[in-house]
């Protein structure tokens, strides 16, 4: 058209270009993501010893909670026959040996209370009434019986008699050394480690013991008590882990471990 310019304007050199340039490319700068430093560990390990320490508690409170029922609260009113153990002590990590020949390791009969006497094979007259009573004890406790497993721990390396296996019909004789036990169980002041009837707890703690010349009646009841108290969480039978019952026959051979 006349009288008019068609042409664009001018544009200044630098009016697309940071460098002075307009022809210059654009350009991104990438920069790296931070590596996890030593601070960023630390914060995780501590959330995940948190985390464990809420499952250890969690798994833990139907017991303190029993424990709990039993010795404080007492519901019956009366005071319990047998002496706690406190705190606990876990069945120690010891070989011991079957009057077959067959060894384990004690802590193998977790899963079941214990109701346990230590003797020397030749067993005395006190040895012979404590396995009678270990015997009435868990069948005067009717349905909760299979909850509870007997258990003697043998000192010594004599062979036990032979008319001894009846007593031992369905319960568990294990050799150990007499030393090494002493380091777990212990007796009241003044008498000896054979002198009492000791209960392990599921968990493998031992936490009561019944006193010297121990009355089957009162002893009787602490055993009800506990299964009551532990009704919630604990149920006959051991975990798969355990070792298969061997069950005294009529050769003289003693049963060392077993499940029901």
């Amino acid at each position: 058209m006349s009288g008019s310019n068609s042409s664009l304007p001018a544009v200044p050199a630098n009016k697309f270009s940071a460098q002075g340039n307009a022809d210059a490319p654009l350009t991104l700068t990438v920069h790296s993501l931070p590596e996890p430093g030593a601070a960023g560990d630390a914060q995780r390990r501590l959330v995940g010893r948190r985390k464990m320490l809420v499952i250890l508690a969690l798994c833990a409170a139907p017991v303190i909670a029993s424990y709990f029922m039993y010795y404080v609260v007492r519901p019956e009113g009366r005071r319990n026959y047998g002496e706690l153990i406190t705190p606990s002590k876990a069945l120690p990590d010891l070989v011991a040996t079957g009057m077959d020949g067959k060894t384990m390791r004690l802590p193998d009969l977790r899963g079941q209370w214990l109701l346990v006497s230590v003797a020397g094979a030749e067993c005395d007259a006190a040895c012979e009434k404590h396995l009678y009573l270990q015997r009435q004890l868990r069948e005067s406790l009717g349905r909760d019986k299979d909850r509870l497993d007997r258990l003697w721990l043998v000192i010594g390396n004599a062979p036990p008699r032979p008319e001894l296996v009846p007593a031992f019909k369905d319960a568990y004789a294990l050799r150990v050394d007499g030393a090494a036990l002493a380091q777990w169980l212990a007796p009241a002041a003044g008498y000896k480690l054979t002198d009492h009837l000791y209960v392990v707890d599921p968990m493998g703690q031992w936490m009561l013991r019944f006193p010297a010349h121990v009355d089957g009646v009162k002893a009787k009841r602490d055993l009800e008590r506990l299964m009551r108290a532990s009704a919630g969480w604990d149920t006959a039978g051991r975990t798969a882990a355990a070792l298969a019952p061997a069950r005294a026959s009529s050769s003289g051979a003693m049963p060392v471990a077993g499940t029901r």
